[in-house]
């Protein structure tokens, strides 16, 4: 299993998986489809399949056009808002592409369809993967915009956190450094988050992407998987996980505000992109 990570956008991450015996390749939230074919056409690979965590338009905008330049191409998803859907997946559901398992896993919260993707390989030394979309990032999770608290954390410490800890995790942003900024404030004494911020500072510098990260490691310095944590508990003053990661939610949404005030376009923009003003036009 090969991954071509492929930015797009302004910090987004579209992906293409390529099973390397048969040459079968799926991608993973195509917003920009000619990018996605010359990656395609570049690495010799048929394209059969497009995996879309969520409905937003800079995760699924560019489907319609991929599946008129594609005739016969799957576009899967957990949500029937997702451009161009073929085929909704269920929670549990599990998908096969050559030598390549996908296991679907339901991670509302942040949309209430969001599905991120499994990968692994049989009697393969290569880590599995995960395709968390806006449900996990680097350091940090997407806004809660259509979920309750409740079902967020069920999404990361049970559903995404319980997976083995050498998971490759490949997010849907680039997002990291900012994350890391925050998890520093709500725990300063963090080692590995005061680590890890100095890496992401220098693959800043030289305009490299930040994924993949592990799950072994996320769980050492994101806040948003740490809620059990006493350096979270005492930061956020909330004892029960899932209270924890609302009042990290809140807080970081301050964070932000205050490091970057948006001007108003700007907050239209934020705004269309997280899904709140409906879908961009298709190009």
């Amino acid at each position: 299993m090969k991954v071509k990570v492929i930015p797009v956008l302004e910090d987004n991450y579209m992906y293409l998986v390529i099973e390397e015996r048969t040459r079968e390749a799926v991608a993973v939230d195509v917003a920009v489809p000619k990018r996605l074919l010359e990656v395609v056409g570049r690495e010799g690979v048929s394209l059969t399949t497009v995996l879309t965590t969520h409905h937003h338009w800079d995760h699924a905008r560019g489907n319609a056009e991929l599946a008129r330049l594609q005739p016969g191409l799957a576009v899967m998803g957990a949500d029937e808002r997702i451009c161009a859907l073929t085929r909704r997946l269920a929670h549990g559901e599990e998908l096969r592409f050559g030598a390549i398992h996908v296991r679907c896993l339901q991670t509302p919260g942040h949309t209430s369809g969001h599905m991120s993707y499994f990968l692994w390989e049989d009697e393969c030394p290569d880590p599995p993967a995960l395709f968390s979309g806006d449900a996990l990032s680097v350091a940090g999770c997407g806004w809660c915009l259509e979920g309750t608290a409740l079902q967020m954390y069920a999404s990361l410490a049970e559903t995404l956190g319980t997976l083995p800890p050498e998971t490759k995790v490949f997010c849907g942003h680039e997002h990291t450094l900012s994350n890391l900024e925050f998890a520093q404030k709500v725990e300063p004494c963090n080692d590995h988050v005061r680590a890890k911020l100095r890496w992401a500072k220098k693959r800043d510098e030289d305009d490299m992407p930040t994924v993949p990260s592990t799950l072994g490691e996320e769980l050492l310095y994101n806040p948003f998987l740490r809620v059990a944590e006493e350096p979270v508990r005492e930061f956020t003053g909330r004892a029960v996980p899932a209270e924890a990661l609302e009042v990290l939610c809140r807080e970081r949404a301050r964070f932000e505000r205050a490091a970057e005030p948006l001007q108003p376009q700007a907050r239209a923009l934020l705004a269309l992109q997280w899904g709140l003003l409906g879908a961009a036009p298709q190009k």
